[in-house]
């Protein structure tokens, strides 16, 4: 396991600073330092990289829109066994 340059460990690096980094939850101090860290650590741009990649099928997959016969029966499903309210 490599050191990540004032980062902690490598395992650190990737399930904190990396996920922080996507999130944009860093200073432009730290972003600048994760930027030269991935650069050099094969590692953590690997994991980077896998980060990247499932974050873009989520996406993907978060904008597909469900059929309109779906919504339906799930809308009367919903109002078949909600309570009446008196």
């Amino acid at each position: 396991m490599s050191n990540c340059q004032g980062l902690g460990d490598c395992d650190d690096a990737r399930m904190q600073r990396i996920y922080e980094y996507l999130d944009g939850a860093l200073t432009k101090k730290d972003i600048t330092e994760i930027k030269d860290h991935l650069a050099d650590c094969p590692e953590c741009s690997e994991e980077y990289d896998l980060e990247c990649l499932i974050r873009s099928m989520v996406k993907r997959s978060c904008t597909e829109a469900a059929p309109e016969n779906l919504k339906n029966s799930i809308l009367d499903r919903i109002h078949s066994i909600k309570p009446v309210e008196a």
